[in-house]
Formats: C-alpha cells, structure tokens, sequence
C-alpha cells in the first residue's frame, strides 16, 4: 500500500506520541503525581497497547533509519498478534464493558481511556492496512495469536495462586478484585466451567478474526494484481 517514508514516519509519530499520553494515564499520573496506579499490569487493555506500542516504535526506528520508500517490515508476527490484540481490546470494551452496570459513563471519557481503548487501536490496524506490504502474512499467524490471551489468562491465575486467590483484595478505587480485573475471568461469580468457556469462546473469536485478516491480507493482494 503505503511506502512513502514521510507519511509513515508521520503517522508512526503521531502514535508512539499518543500512546505516551495513554502510557502515563493509565499510571494514574494526570490524576496524582505522588500516587502512581501499581495494578496497570493485570489490564489486557494495558498489556496488548503495550505490545503494540513497542511495535510502532520499532517500526518508528526503521523507519527513520531508512533513506528510501519501503513498506514497514518490523516483526510481522508480532504486528500481527498486536493488531488482534488491540482489536479485542476495542470489541470487548466498546461493546461490553463500556455500558456495563454500575460503571460511571464518565470514566469512557478520560484520556488513556479514549487512547487506549478507541483511538489507538483505531489507528494501529489502520496502519496494518496501509503500511505494510500484502499477502505477507503466514497461514500459521492466526494460531500462534491465541497464545497472547492465553498467556494473559496463565498470567492472572498465576497471580491468583500467589495472592491464595483472596478477591478481597480490590483493584484500587474500585469494587473488582485485583486477581479477577474482568468478569470473565471470575471464578467467584463464573465458576471454573464459566471462566472455561469464556476462554474458549475468546480463543475461537481470536484465531476466526485473525483467519478473516488473513483472508483479507490475500484477497487485498489478488484484487491488486
């Protein structure tokens, strides 16, 4: 698609500056200097902005390092996984947690909010269209994408084990528990075979939209032709 090196290193500036702001909000920082938010970790929102953050500014460097127009090669895999991440990121929030009972509607409107969870995610898979070069994606890229909720899933159990999974322990100014940051992932109120299919039914919807990128990728290259 887009090889002109100008406009990408307008546009890989524009996020990495973005996603500096949403990085230093979700610290809790633009509410309190002197009280930095420690539980930004257990947030999948946080963790795949991160990811994605690191592969534009990955690509930021290659791209400034460039002398001529070229499309943006800087991990594809990665891209890839960080493009259906955030992607999960924008559904399950706009859609689910959003409107959610009980949540102050004006919490949806502060900064690293809208920064992580509408505008950056706009932007990044705006930017896996228009790039980064067609029909390179590898038929195995959707599989090896499930492994990142996955691994976010082992992680929180993980934690859950360490802290002898006691929910009262609650994520700061709020009511959820800091081992259970999403509903899904509730044992208290899901149980084990609720919080089962809930990772079944996320790992599914990964690996079918990261085959529909797929699909995608290659039909965008064979109407080129």
């Amino acid at each position: 698609m887009i090889k002109n090196r100008t406009a990408q290193l307008i546009f890989q500036t524009i996020y990495c500056t973005l996603g500096l702001v949403g990085f230093v909000a979700c610290l809790g920082i633009f509410d309190n200097i002197r009280m930095i938010r420690w539980d930004f970790y257990v947030h999948f929102t946080n963790l795949s902005n991160f990811l994605c953050i690191g592969v534009m500014l990955a690509s930021l460097i290659q791209t400034a390092k460039k002398k001529e127009d070229s499309y943006v090669t800087v991990a594809p895999v990665l891209k890839f996984i960080g493009m259906l991440g955030i992607l999960l990121t924008f559904l399950v929030f706009n859609i689910m947690l959003a409107g959610a009972e009980g949540r102050d509607p004006q919490l949806n409107w502060r900064i690293g909010s809208l920064c992580f969870h509408v505008v950056l995610p706009i932007l990044y898979i705006a930017d896996w269209f228009l790039f980064r070069e067609r029909r390179a994606c590898k038929w195995y890229y959707p599989i090896a994408s499930i492994g990142f909720p996955l691994a976010y899933v082992i992680f929180l159990l993980i934690q859950a084990v360490i802290l002898k999974f006691d929910s009262s322990i609650l994520i700061p100014t709020t009511t959820t528990p800091l081992i259970y940051p999403y509903f899904f992932v509730n044992l208290d109120t899901q149980g084990v075979g609720g919080v089962l299919m809930w990772i079944g039914i996320l790992a599914v919807a990964f690996a079918a939209v990261g085959f529909a990128f797929l699909g995608l990728d290659r039909l965008g290259k064979k109407n080129a032709k």
